[in-house]
């Protein structure tokens, strides 16, 4: 059986994430009590349902021990892969104004900032259990495509060949907009020379043939991307080692649309001849998620 849990803060898009999966054929299973996990084969074997998604949210009795209930999973020959969205205090303070929602955890005492708070500080245990992604700057439509790209690469995964395979995802960003939450690694490339300031080079980004050209006749840039090339080959087995399933390295430059687009491009095409690939440039306009098998 494939099982998938999505799982993060509230009004980070879990809904959206799961309804991916259920317009894939998954059979689907929203806020289920995390304490009823370790029996979802037996509830699912008369369903004849091989692919199952599940999403549990803070409420959930017991969502401390999930990390327990992941190993008690693995023991019965499951192999479930976890999806955690997240997003920045500001984000979601603006998503539930809008909605005018409750949150989950908000008490007549306690103001919705401080309900965000208490459950980040509730799941601080899981953002490091899957797949990690920041949605503060992605749309409804960016995140769909994202699930449905990382949903291909963790099928590929259950592939005998791949039983074990760690997925290494890069993400362009522009600092001026905040460092992604999902990063393990952050390069600045700041200091590299800017195609902005050309008017002509301006309203192209980094994935476009211009500013390849540009970028690609500068020293300082394929410096820059060996040296990372050389750190991220030197450390990616220790990640192995760790068992880790998901590394993300960020890329940033100040807008996020042509030097961290250009080097995460670069970096994804030179990373793919041996590791599954993902790509995602979180600046664009419309930017939807790249995966690369």
């Amino acid at each position: 059986m494939q099982l998938v849990i999505v799982t993060g803060l509230s009004g980070s898009g879990k809904t959206i994430a799961l309804r991916v999966f259920e317009d894939s054929g998954y059979y689907c299973i929203d806020n289920l009590p995390a304490t009823l996990l370790p029996h979802i084969q037996s509830h699912v074997a008369n369903r004849d349902a091989a692919k199952v998604a599940v999403s549990i949210d803070s409420r959930s009795i017991a969502i401390e021990s999930l990390p327990d209930i992941l190993k008690t999973l693995k023991s019965q020959g499951i192999a479930a892969h976890l999806l955690f969205l997240d997003a920045s205090l500001e984000t979601l303070v603006k998503r539930f104004s809008e909605t005018r929602r409750k949150h989950p955890l908000s008490t007549p005492d306690q103001a919705l900032a401080e309900s965000i708070k208490h459950e980040r500080d509730l799941l601080s245990g899981l953002n490091n259990l899957g797949h990690h992604v920041d949605t503060s700057n992605l749309s409804s439509n960016a995140l769909r495509n994202h699930t449905r790209d990382w949903m291909l690469q963790i099928e590929q995964s259950y592939l005998p060949a791949r039983s074990h395979s760690l997925v290494l995802s890069f993400i362009s960003f522009g600092f001026k907009h905040g460092i992604p939450l999902d990063a393990d690694f952050v390069f600045d490339v700041r200091s590299l020379p800017n195609p902005h300031y050309d008017p002509i080079l301006r309203p192209y980004n980094g994935t476009q043939a211009p500013i390849q050209q540009f970028l690609q006749n500068e020293a300082q840039v394929l410096e820059m991307q060996q040296d990372i090339q050389h750190y991220i080959e030197k450390w990616l087995p220790s990640f192995y080692h760790d068992h880790r399933s998901y590394v993300t390295v960020g890329i940033g430059c100040t807008g996020g649309q042509h030097r961290s687009v250009y080097l995460v491009e670069q970096l994804g095409a030179y990373f793919k001849q041996q590791h599954q690939v993902m790509i995602r440039h979180r600046e664009l306009q419309d930017a939807a998620a790249i995966a690369t098998p």
